[in-house]
């Protein structure tokens, strides 16, 4: 991960580069997958049809805003530890564990992959957890648990929308 040119400010924030440089990697793969998850969860929003459109449109419209308001948290994190945050598509792709859909699923089916991706994306932050604890990083921690929680509900709703 490379740090923005010119002549920077030393950051002296108790946490070393090298731990800065993991965290912020670790945070620019979840920013993918939260990304990649808000685009996913839009794009249901817009094209569920069914006799649960009003539910699940409504569903996903909650979950599309929460995943939106979360981004600009990510990124500010990466920022905040002396690294520029990923925002184009190309990066998100090489950075992301979930897949890109094609064409228009059917209402359960668009369930059950953002069940998928919510579960993906919690796992991607569980995976951070253990290397921002080890640097000392409690804003990150912190917001990796509210992540975590939020991730972890959203997938408990999806999934029981599934039993039957």
């Amino acid at each position: 991960m490379s740090k923005k040119k010119g002549n920077p400010v030393s950051i002296s924030i108790g946490i070393g580069e090298e731990e800065r440089e993991k965290i912020a990697q670790g945070l620019s793969a979840l920013l993918a997958d939260s990304y990649s998850l808000y685009m996913m969860t839009h794009n249901f929003h817009w094209n569920v049809t069914g006799p649960m459109f009003n539910t699940l449109h409504q569903m996903f419209m909650d979950q599309y805003t929460e995943q939106w308001g979360a981004l600009d948290t990510i990124a500010e994190r990466i920022r905040a530890l002396g690294y520029p945050a990923p925002g184009s598509y190309k990066e998100f792709a090489k950075l992301t564990t979930i897949k890109e859909v094609e064409g228009v699923p059917e209402a359960m089916e668009m369930v059950r992959l953002l069940l998928d991706a919510q579960e993906s994306t919690a796992r991607t932050a569980r995976k951070l957890f253990s290397v921002a604890d080890a640097a000392n990083d409690q804003p990150t921690a912190d917001f990796l648990t509210q992540r975590l929680q939020v991730h972890e509900k959203t997938a408990w709703m999806l999934r029981s929308l599934m039993e039957s």
